[in-house]
């Protein structure tokens, strides 16, 4: 299915401003910091390619590969 970048750009934000409340509730960040860990993190590089798709999946599904992503190595 073919989204216009509008609906991309809206899709995306819904979901990153789903990965901030949950990393705010979740992990106990300031909104700063949570804002901080999205932005900065490969998944946002991946979730920012329309490519991938992850726009078209669940906020949660997409937090369990952020959340992957955050435990220590």
């Amino acid at each position: 299915m073919k989204v216009s970048q509008a609906e991309f750009q809206n899709m995306k934000e819904e979901i990153v401003k789903d990965l901030i409340s949950r990393l705010m509730d979740e992990r106990g960040l300031s909104m700063e910091q949570a804002f901080d860990v999205v932005y900065t993190s490969r998944l946002f590089e991946k979730l920012n390619n329309p490519k991938t798709g992850l726009f078209f999946q669940s906020s949660g599904y997409v937090y369990s590969y952020l959340a992957e992503e955050l435990q220590p190595t």
